[in-house]
């Protein structure tokens, strides 16, 4: 039986000539040989797949005298769980639902935290793969050698690249993009370089960090402007009607700062929608991506963000001590950093300064060279692997673990939303979640704990206090799922 598979997925790391790892390319075939299980080093094709061949592992062989051949290849696709007999024996390491194969032993290998943990806790910072590491060791190796400025000066080009990376990421221009300390710098240099006056709203949601929750609250204390949340609905994720109706009633609307994925639990929010309902009233978007950048494939224009703020250390599995800044380019000459330097701006006589053209006016002169440079390695390595394939494996694996933990006595799963992520967030009748992360840590798995004082827009109205956090990656596998599941305490037994 012969069917057609679409590979849609787009390579954007050719950006640095790279072929997509795991494929190897021989010659052209002609265009009349239409080449099975071929895949370009610029983009996925549709190709017609015989569901009767053997998979092993994704190594299927092309066409004959298709002029292809293949490496061990990090991403393939086809049918979710066929019934082939090499896919059946394959666990969920190499084989993923959403017609998504993921070479999950080559990302192991560019690992080495997996063979000491089973880091659950990639909301909190992921592992990070041995190329950025090393990327990061060599610029700090050279500032040792030669001395900081000139190591800075040599690695030029290097720390250019980061910039177009991030532009790759999330489908904007270089000139919009801020590298700055962390989503936190980039979320408050955006909100304190707008001019808000007494009355005017800014909307947010339940789902909002505390970090941002407490700049917003000190803007309105400052300025006089009106913190609003809108309502959820019956998914728990932002109420795109209530959204609606706070545009269009009410004093005028300054600002929607939205966060797309919560720290505190798995939904993602309908930041599309929320995007054009933005633009409909003629409103700014901020778009917290923290959580999402990494895990989530985030394109600004289909968004229609305005601004946006991400982290390195999370998803995207780069640096700590990183993260960036998106500013539509229409949207700078309105706001000024609330700080300036001679990089923020020139200093152009003694009574006068300009402040830059392009978004790298919310930097600072002094910043962690190699740092950066590891977060463009961190991006070109996320983007080798396609974010669409990323979020595929990371979904799956996460409402993997929310059945195995369902199954257990005692164990609540608590995530809400229509659209959910990587993020499992749970309680164990009680055992204080604190308890739960410890154990849990001692058998060799990485967790964490969401508690309310970060979430008090949300975790209190749903009568919680804190919540253990598993949050998952495309490295990980059924076998750490065990784990957890293996080394989660029982339950207590109410005296009842």
């Amino acid at each position: 039986m012969i069917t057609a598979a679409l590979f849609s997925t787009v390579q954007r790391s050719n950006l640095a000539g790279q072929v997509t790892p795991g494929l190897t390319r021989m010659s052209q075939p002609a265009a009349s040989e239409a080449p099975r299980w071929g895949v370009s080093s610029l983009d996925w094709r549709s190709h017609a797949v015989d569901e009767s061949a053997e998979h092993p592992g994704g190594g299927m062989s092309p066409a004959a005298g298709s002029g292809w051949s293949w490496a061990p290849p990090s991403l393939t696709r086809h049918p979710a769980r066929c019934a082939c007999p090499a896919c059946a024996r394959q666990p969920l390491t190499r084989h993923s639902v959403g017609f998504v194969v993921f070479d999950v032993e080559r990302a192991r290998r560019d690992t080495p935290g997996v063979r000491r943990v089973a880091h659950l806790n990639n909301a909190g910072a992921a592992l990070p793969p041995v190329q950025v590491t090393e990327a990061v060791i060599a610029h700090l190796r050279r500032e040792a050698e030669c001395g900081g400025y000139e190591a800075a000066e040599a690695a030029g080009e290097q720390i250019e690249a980061t910039y177009i990376a991030i532009a790759q990421l999330i489908s904007c221009e270089v000139d919009e993009v801020a590298v700055v300390e962390n989503a936190t710098r980039a979320f408050d240099m955006a909100c304190y370089a707008m001019a808000f006056a007494p009355g005017e709203r800014i909307l947010t949601s339940h789902a909002e960090y505390a970090s941002n929750a407490i700049a917003l609250l000190q803007i309105a204390g400052r300025t006089g402007a009106l913190v609003e949340v809108v309502d959820d609905d019956e998914h728990g994720q932002i109420s795109l009607t209530d959204l609606r109706h706070r545009l269009t009633r009410g004093g005028p609307v300054r600002l929607i700062a939205l966060t797309h994925v919560p720290t505190q639990g798995g939904l993602v929010n309908p930041a599309e929608q929320v995007g054009a309902l933005a633009r409909q009233a003629g409103v700014p978007l901020l778009l917290d991506a923290c959580q999402s950048v990494g895990q989530l494939p985030i394109d600004v224009q289909r968004i229609g963000a305005d601004l946006l703020c991400a982290t390195g250390r999370k998803y995207l599995r780069g640096p700590r001590g990183t993260g960036f800044l998106y500013v539509r380019r229409s949207l700078l000459d309105r706001l000024e950093p609330p700080f300036l330097d001679l990089h923020a701006a020139t200093w152009t006589a003694p009574e006068r300064y300009e402040i830059r053209p392009d978004a790298r006016r919310f930097e600072t002169w002094e910043t962690n060279c190699a740092s950066k440079i590891g977060l463009g390695v961190a991006i070109d390595y996320a983007l080798s692997w396609g974010l669409e394939a990323i979020e595929a494996r990371v979904t799956a694996l996460a409402e993997e673990l929310r059945t195995r933990l369902r199954g257990l006595d005692g164990v609540r799963v608590h995530d809400q939303g229509r659209r959910r992520c990587g993020i499992v967030t749970f309680t164990v009748d009680g055992v204080p979640a604190p308890e739960v992360r410890r154990r849990l840590a001692s058998s060799g798995v990485n967790t964490s704990v969401s508690h309310a004082s970060s979430a008090r827009l949300d975790l209190p109205r749903r009568g919680l206090s804190e919540l253990v956090r598993a949050s998952v990656h495309y490295y990980n596998t059924d076998e750490e799922l065990d784990q957890l599941v293996i080394a989660l305490p029982r339950a207590a037994k109410s005296a009842g």
